[in-house]
């Protein structure tokens, strides 16, 4: 049994798995690479996107976690974001005011054009890296071990933060997701008579 901090962060991310099965659910590989616009991304770029973030987040957070682990950091308190944590995990949430875009740092720009059966096994296959991380730490302080962000030199955030913000993140594409097969359903659609 997990905490219930935990428990709640184990089920965020289970919705989004579902969310991500029903995004990608009946969607033909016309739908699912057509890009509403030059430079924007198609649901499959999102999905791409989603699982390179997801590795390299993880890559960056497995050291500590191995680290604390040997020095035996068991968990003390709930695995909540700090102060600067949680602002930057909630900014990531949607939706997303479109002045306030962020841009892709170069490492998890997704491929362009991956085909969607590619993409999405890879995000949901990276997802699942990111629940047997949250489950096989648990009991670790994942509040009080910190890892190096991997795009802003010299932030460290907590393990904790590091999944919501994975969570946080998941989100925010998926729904970027459903806007890009919302649009593209649109623009597939056969003609009425």
């Amino acid at each position: 049994m997990l905490p219930p901090d935990l428990g709640a962060l184990d089920e965020a991310f289970a919705a989004n798995e579902r969310d991500a099965r029903t995004l990608v659910a009946n969607l033909t590989e016309a739908q699912g690479t057509w890009c509403p616009a030059p430079g924007s991304w198609s649901v499959a770029e999102c999905l791409d996107h989603l699982a390179v973030g997801n590795r390299v987040y993880l890559a960056a957070m497995q050291p500590p976690a191995r680290r604390a682990r040997q020095a035996g950091w068991v968990r003390r308190k709930p695995a909540v974001p700090g102060r600067l944590g949680g602002w930057f995990a909630r900014s990531l949430e949607p939706p997303v005011n479109p002045r306030r875009r962020l841009r892709a740092p170069r490492a998890i720009v997704p491929r362009p054009g991956p085909p969607l059966a590619d993409a999405s096994a890879a995000f949901f296959a990276s997802h699942d890296e990111v629940r047997r991380f949250l489950h096989a730490h648990a009991d670790l302080d994942l509040a009080g071990v910190h890892f190096p962000n991997p795009f802003v030199f010299g932030l460290r955030f907590s393990l904790a933060t590091g999944l919501h913000v994975l969570a946080a993140h998941e989100r925010r594409h998926l729904w970027q997701g459903w806007n890009v097969r919302r649009a593209a359903e649109d623009a597939t659609a056969p003609a009425a008579h």
